[in-house]
């Protein structure tokens, strides 16, 4: 992230990342605190962080519908090894990453790749003391946005997660892990109103 800012030629940067990526952002704020003037943080995994436990099956999902009880099954059972079992479960599980199963969603759930290794790699060579760097840490002003049908990350985690970075948070109604799928205009009217706020000088 610093290495595009540097090749850009950009003094401070205003970082906006989504599910994983939140925590690559976080690192790079903690880092280079110098070089980062504000994060928007969407969707977040939020129980690395703050230890408060998963609440992804209060969430409301229409699970009704055959393929989102057998996405709900694959989340809670399927455990891939390779390649090709990976991006298979992830096609199965996507209905349920959403808070509606529409056209515009079974769109997206097919755009882009996913990877095993990389999804690994999430979860290893993380430092013991990652979650007391960041909380310790002097961090820009940062905005959280979530889902309050996201059932990946749930809600109380999402909350608590702003509230540990000193965050402030925007739940998005009628939408899970992908807001600008999901809700668009609210999304973008959101991220609008706040990077307005945060490039222009504080009076």
């Amino acid at each position: 992230m610093i290495a595009l800012a540097d090749a850009l030629d950009l003094d401070k940067v205003d970082l906006l990342a989504h599910s994983a990526g939140t925590r690559l952002a976080l690192a790079a704020a903690t880092r280079y605190p110098h070089r980062v003037r504000s994060l928007t943080l969407v969707t977040p995994p939020a129980t690395w962080l703050t230890g408060t436990p998963h609440d992804g099956d209060s969430v409301v999902l229409d699970r009704s519908l055959p393929v989102v009880a057998e996405a709900l099954r694959s989340l809670e059972q399927d455990d891939p090894a390779t390649e090709d079992a990976f991006r298979e479960a992830f096609q199965r599980q996507a209905p349920a990453t959403y808070a509606h199963w529409t056209e515009v969603e079974q769109a997206h759930a097919h755009l882009g790749a996913v990877s095993l290794a990389s999804a690994l790699a999430w979860f290893n060579d993380i430092p013991a003391d990652a979650t007391d760097r960041i909380r310790a840490a002097t961090l820009p002003r940062a905005l959280v946005i979530g889902g309050s049908d996201d059932y990946l990350t749930g809600v109380q985690p999402v909350v608590d997660y702003a509230t540990t970075l000193g965050a402030g948070l925007s739940m998005i109604e009628e939408c899970g892990h992908y807001p600008w799928i999901e809700q668009p205009d609210t999304f973008l009217r959101i991220t609008d109103e706040w990077l307005s706020t945060v490039q222009s000088p504080r009076v």
